[in-house]
């Protein structure tokens, strides 16, 4: 495959700092953490993180504004792009040792995901979109998985935790999905959730309660795999809805009538 100037950046940007992550997760036992809130961490790895990032973007792009899990808004002097960027994805994952966490960058160009990277250090795994150029995992070329029948599918979520969430609506929905297919797996790092959707390993994904950082990355890699995202309700407003529903065209649909079913 051949990548933009731009993704090669992303990629460079990813992979140290992912680098960076790895190193940490040797020494997990002995990093600074403090307690955002409810059952939400930070450590020093995952602002470390995010410095490497947003360092190797502005060096490479120094008009363009940040959207960072850490950092907040950052506005650059384009008003037409802006990095959306999630350090250290799977951070509770991370901090006990469990290998499922990575580091998602976006690219929004006048309110649209155009280029994508999420790497997982802990496996080696790269995974990059660009708009209209397709979606790939290690330079091997990405599809959403084939099959139709819920039965035949596994599907992922994400499941609230100690302060975070609507349990009830969540135990409701999962009721509804988990008599209808093969299987269910909640792992932890919704941008990795997607990007295991775009490769075909999980059938489906839906989840609440995300930030633009969680899935910016992540939808862009399931749409150029041939795949299908919306919001809960259908729509296009991941970002304001803080939902999202992916998979191929038919898994998709279904899931969604599922869900809405839970709201009856």
């Amino acid at each position: 495959m051949s990548r933009s100037a731009i993704l090669n950046v992303m990629v460079q940007a990813a992979i140290k700092a992912g680098r960076s992550l790895a190193r940490d997760f040797g020494e997990v036992e002995n990093l600074q953490v403090s307690r955002k809130g409810p059952s939400d961490f930070v450590s020093a790895a995952d602002l470390n993180a995010e410095k490497i990032v947003r360092a190797e973007l502005q060096k490479a792009r120094p008009d363009y504004g940040f959207l960072m899990e850490e950092a907040g808004t950052i506005p650059g002097d384009d008003p037409q792009h802006r990095w959306i960027v999630d350090p250290l994805d799977g951070t509770t994952n991370f901090l006990h040792g469990i290998p499922i966490f990575n580091v998602s960058i976006a690219l929004e160009r006048d309110g649209v995901i155009v280029a994508g990277v999420i790497y997982n250090p802990a496996m080696d795994e790269l995974y990059t979109a660009e708009r209209g150029r397709g979606a790939f995992m290690n330079d091997r070329r990405l599809r959403v998985a084939a099959r139709k029948a819920l039965p035949d599918c596994v599907i992922a979520t994400g499941i609230p935790f100690l302060g975070v969430g609507d349990h009830a609506r969540s135990l409701k929905e999962i009721r509804q999905v988990m008599g209808e297919v093969a299987g269910l797996r909640r792992c932890g790092a919704a941008a990795l959730d997607l990007a295991w959707t775009a490769a075909g390993r999980f059938d489906g994904f839906w989840e609440h309660g995300l930030s633009p950082w969680d899935m910016a990355a992540g939808l862009l890699m399931v749409r150029e795999a041939g795949g299908f995202v919306t919001d809960i309700k259908g729509g296009e407003k991941m970002f304001e809805t803080r939902s999202i529903v992916a998979g191929n065209e038919a898994v998709q649909g279904q899931l969604r009538k599922l869900l809405a079913n839970a709201d009856d």
